[in-house]
């Protein structure tokens, strides 16, 4: 059986931004697989109305594939999806659809990589895993949920064969997904209920949509993109210090979050029940300019209180207020800080989700402590707060190259990780996120792993710093080598 160089599983932004950088190596040696019959991960996805991306679509974008052609500041989801697709023809060779992972295992004795696919079975020398970390929708146990007799589905499994012509429909989670999509519904139906368990940071959005004249400037002068990048880029790196709980930074943020919520609600006991009562950036600061005029208007009822049983089409909410609706939308979120690829992948000494029982560790954020030649994009550590995450996605995709190369100089061609090197990380990731909001600003968030009460998803820094983390390493995080190639 041939023996692949590389095989990166799926084709979102990361998968396709590493299989990227391979080619621009000059590592034609690849193969990338995906479960779905399209690319484009979340963008794929996520189909529910008024689906958009919350960084400016400029930076939402691969450095060497820019896009001058954006039709608003921040583009909505079948644009993104779209993009992907342009990009993704440059490796359409090395691509295979309807091609999940089923599992895969490190082999010691030839030291490469087993992957099930069900329909095949690859050998590959390096394994990257890229199958992100808001794939697989997060459905609360709530009494009752199965007995709603009406459509019911995830806002990330959008059904839309559901006319919501006159219905009352039901939404439960205040997170950007419903922020997005609350608007929305409150066009289309006849009217909206949202269950609301905590209430969010919401900051304005602006932007708006780009002129044709604008985007043929951008097109025709390669320059103004690249110095509206770099704007774009700066900006966002501002954000880190309101969102990581510098005093000055994160008052004036809160200030301004505040006076959006006034300016939009005039109800004192509405406004009460959207002012969150944790720090300014514990959980993710949302943008919005449509999400409060529709939550005031008599369109929406706001619950303020968490979806707390069903019993048919009577909702029961934890504060014992009780709400009808003919279709009951879940936009709870995902499995983020356990990620389902975990349980499928076997390395020395068993499998991912073992290795993560108390949380997700790495080195580096990118390769794991007893599995050899394996690299995970967009994973521990990897997301961001404050500025595009595919920032960091090419940051690693960089450090994968740099570190194939190290792999190659090798006699047996195997880079194992010193557990002494994650174990380091893991503290060091520990200390710089110890006296931020996601850790002391009093509320429950998605980045930090219930389990363990680490962080474990968000890297506690700037890009640049992040940046400066990855290009300092000098491969003494893997095991010395014993026997160097002679040339």
């Amino acid at each position: 059986m041939n023996v692949v160089d590389v095989v990166v599983v799926g084709a979102g932004f990361a998968g396709l931004g590493m299989a990227g950088a391979l080619r621009r190596a000059g590592r034609d040696d690849v193969v990338i697989i995906e479960r779905a019959g399209d690319v484009g991960g979340t963008w794929r996805d996520n189909t529910y109305p008024g689906v958009a991306c919350d960084v400016p679509a400029h930076l939402y974008s691969y450095a060497a594939h820019p896009h001058a052609g954006w039709s608003q500041t921040f583009a909505e989801g079948h644009e993104i999806q779209q993009y992907l697709r342009d990009v993704a023809a440059g490796v359409s060779d090395r691509l295979r659809l309807h091609t999940p992972l089923m599992g895969a295992e490190w082999d010691a004795e030839t030291s490469v990589w087993t992957i099930d696919t069900g329909a095949e079975t690859l050998r590959a020398r390096s394994l990257v895993l890229a199958c992100g970390r808001l794939t697989e929708p997060h459905v609360p146990v709530i009494p009752g949920l199965e007995s709603f007799p009406g459509p019911l589905f995830h806002s990330a499994r959008w059904d839309h064969d559901v006319d919501l012509t006159g219905k009352r429909v039901a939404v439960v989670g205040t997170g950007a997904s419903a922020v997005q999509l609350v608007p929305e519904l409150a066009q289309r139906a006849a009217h909206v209920t949202l269950f609301q368990r905590t209430p969010a940071w919401i900051v304005p959005r602006g932007g708006g949509e780009i002129p044709e004249a604008e985007r043929e400037r951008l097109a025709q002068n390669p320059g103004a993109l690249a110095r509206l990048r770099a704007q774009l880029y700066a900006e966002g790196e501002a954000r880190f210090a309101s969102r990581s709980g510098d005093p000055a930074a994160s008052a004036a943020a809160r200030d301004a979050a505040l006076a959006h919520l006034h300016a939009h609600v005039a109800d004192p006991a509405l406004r009460a029940a959207l002012t969150p009562d944790y720090a300014f950036g514990c959980k993710r600061v949302l943008l919005s300019d449509a999400f409060y005029p529709a939550v005031a208007s008599d369109r929406v009822t706001l619950e303020p209180t968490a979806l707390d049983r069903v019993d048919g089409a009577t909702l029961t909410a934890a504060s014992g207020r009780q709400h009808q609706a003919d279709v009951l939308v879940l936009a709870t979120g995902f499995a983020s800080t356990q990620q389902p690829y975990a349980d499928l992948v076997r390395g020395e000494d068993g499998t991912l989700a073992e290795h993560w029982s108390t949380g997700m560790t790495s080195f580096g954020s990118t390769v794991v402590a007893g599995f050899p030649n394996l690299f995970v994009l967009n994973g521990p550590n990897a997301s961001l707060g404050h500025n595009s995450a595919v920032l960091m996605m090419e940051e690693q995709a960089a450090y994968v190259v740099r570190a194939l190369a190290e792999r190659d100089r090798r006699a047996d061609r195997v880079l194992r990780v010193r557990p002494e090197a994650e174990a380091a990380y893991t503290e060091e990731i520990a200390a710089a996120a110890a006296s931020t909001p996601w850790m002391t600003g009093g509320c429950r968030n998605w980045y930090v792993d219930e389990r363990s009460g680490r962080l474990t998803l968000l890297w506690p820094g700037t890009v640049q710093a992040f940046h400066e983390r990855l290009t300092g390493t000098d491969g003494s995080e893997f095991e010395p080598v014993h026997s160097p190639v002679r040339g």
